[in-house]
């Protein structure tokens, strides 16, 4: 599929999140912290190499590692049958050692699709008191983000063409797939190498935030006065429940603080 144009981070109104804001960047949070105990954090399926791959495994080796005369005839003589165990332990345990690696010290953040999903708006933005900031996914960096695969299937790797393909992109399945139960995120998400990072993005990379049907306009004001400092063009659409159907309608909205309008004459 190819990258929305845009795509949406949900958050409560938080100091966290208000800070965040403040500083216009997005958090790579710990995948320990996650609500999923899978996410990643998968134990792969690896396929079973044919004669066939392993030939052309052996083949490649004999080409590009520099072996004596001895070593390409013992690599030569050796069984496929040992060849095959050797080769499925050596990935099964290289794959545990990169997803406990990459759990304990990666940074993952998180996008969706859309910014009117019921279960998003209850699960990440505090029960619809939070808000949703809409990001340009041209911008660079958020042209980096990978979709979330979701599936009732542990991802199966290729062991053979891992060891093969310095640039195995099924490698990364390890880490944006997830279970059937949790498609309805429809989830992009970025990683960094070190967890706890803050990215800084660029003013025109928010184009919009949605605030849930439930917050307060205290919580528009501040959010309206710190975007009115950084990108006067960012849109503000208030949420409000739907009068004919489960859903959340959005009514964009402008601001003006009570000194503007005082000096325009709007309020005595």
């Amino acid at each position: 599929m190819a990258k929305p144009p845009r795509l949406y981070k949900y958050q409560p109104f938080s100091p966290r999140s208000i800070e965040n804001l403040k500083n216009q960047v997005v958090y790579f949070g710990s995948p320990r912290a996650f609500n999923d105990p899978f996410d990643c954090a998968l134990s792969p399926q690896l396929k079973v190499p044919t004669d066939d791959d392993l030939r052309k495994l052996r083949d490649h080796w004999l080409a590009t590692k520099p072996f004596d005369e001895s070593q390409r005839n013992a690599l030569k003589a050796i069984p496929f049958d040992e060849l095959r165990s050797n080769v499925t332990q050596t990935v099964r345990k290289t794959l545990r050692e990169s997803v406990d690696k990459f759990s304990t010290t990666q940074g993952v953040t998180c996008f969706a699709e859309r910014p009117n999903n019921l279960l998003m708006w209850s699960h990440y933005a505090d029960h619809h008191r939070g808000f949703c900031l809409e990001f340009r996914t041209d911008v660079p960096d958020f042209g980096k983000l990978r979709q979330v695969t979701y599936s009732d299937q542990m991802p199966e790797i290729d062991p053979v063409r891992m060891l093969i393909d310095d640039e195995y992109e099924e490698f990364l399945s390890l880490f944006c797939t997830k279970a059937q139960d949790w498609q309805y995120e429809r989830e992009w998400r970025g990683w960094h190498k070190e967890a706890g990072t803050a990215y800084t993005y660029p003013a025109e990379a928010l184009t919009g935030v949605y605030f849930g049907a439930r917050a307060s306009f205290t919580s528009f004001e501040i959010v309206a006065l710190i975007l009115a400092g950084q990108n006067e063009e960012v849109g503000l659409w208030e949420g409000s429940r739907s009068e004919d159907s489960f859903s959340i309608v959005f009514e964009q909205k402008t601001y003006t603080s009570y000194l503007n309008a005082k000096r325009r004459g709007l309020i005595p």
